[in-house]
């Protein structure tokens, strides 16, 4: 049976959630409430602030760019999982790595980021690297409202390797770069305590100075199997390992 509540739509609503009775959705939620959906009165919607509030609310006027909300009831539920993933992306092509984060944000990440490393196919800095990190905030938002997540994802800024590594030495958690060439699983593993840290490479792959960085930081190099994935199938396929073995998969 359908659960009625995930197939409501669901739209961002920066915090703090409105206590009142009514109101208005944000302008870019409006919009897609009434231009895309076309959504009328009277349709019921779900909104959450990404800080782990949900709404269950009904729209009472809708007209031009305004739609306006009546609050039916809190509905706040919690969907995260109880293992604290962060993906450490490298850098790949802008279509390959909103994929990425799409696809991190639905399996249940808490943070994602970013990283230049010397392979990267992608350069960022300035003014660039940070509108392409309030492009991939869009992404997990959507990607929220999509898989009815209550918290969003924190995306940092993109770092570069060796400046991210120096922060990671001292870092808590468990820590595992994956390398095509390493003979341990995430199987063979004891169970995170605190933060797991998955480290995905790029196209080309890490080089042997960062594979040797990485190791001195305390990363645990590990495999997927015996075949080369791409970067994109890398990352969902360590984090749903992750999950399945230590998180909500179970």
């Amino acid at each position: 049976m359908i659960n009625q509540s995930m197939t409501t739509p669901r739209f961002y609503c920066p915090p703090p959630l409105h206590t009142s009775t009514k109101f208005e959705l944000p302008q870019a939620a409006a919009h897609h409430a009434s231009r895309v959906l076309r959504l009328r009165v009277n349709d019921e919607v779900r909104v959450f602030d990404g800080a782990g509030n949900e709404l269950h609310c009904r729209i009472c006027e809708s007209e031009g760019k305004r739609v306006v909300l009546e609050k039916l009831q809190d509905c706040t539920v919690n969907r995260e999982s109880l293992l604290n993933i962060m993906l450490a992306q490298a850098l790949s092509s802008s279509e390959k790595m909103d994929w990425v984060i799409q696809k991190a944000t639905e399996l249940g990440v808490t943070e994602i980021q970013p990283v230049q490393t010397q392979r990267s196919m992608t350069k960022l800095a300035g003014e660039r690297a940070e509108k392409r990190t309030q492009h991939w905030h869009g992404i997990t938002i959507a990607a929220c409202e999509q898989s009815g997540r209550n918290m969003l994802p924190k995306v940092h800024a993109p770092l570069e390797f060796s400046s991210w590594m120096a922060t990671m030495g001292d870092a808590p958690g468990s820590k595992f770069i994956l390398l095509p060439e390493a003979v341990t699983t995430l199987h063979e593993q004891p169970k995170p305590q605190g933060k797991a840290t998955l480290l995905i490479g790029p196209e080309g792959g890490f080089s042997a100075d960062e594979v040797q960085i990485a190791r001195k930081a305390g990363f645990v190099s590990i495999r997927l199997g015996a075949r080369l994935l791409r970067t994109e199938t890398a990352a969902v396929a360590g984090i749903a390992t992750l999950q399945t073995l230590w998180g909500d998969f179970i």
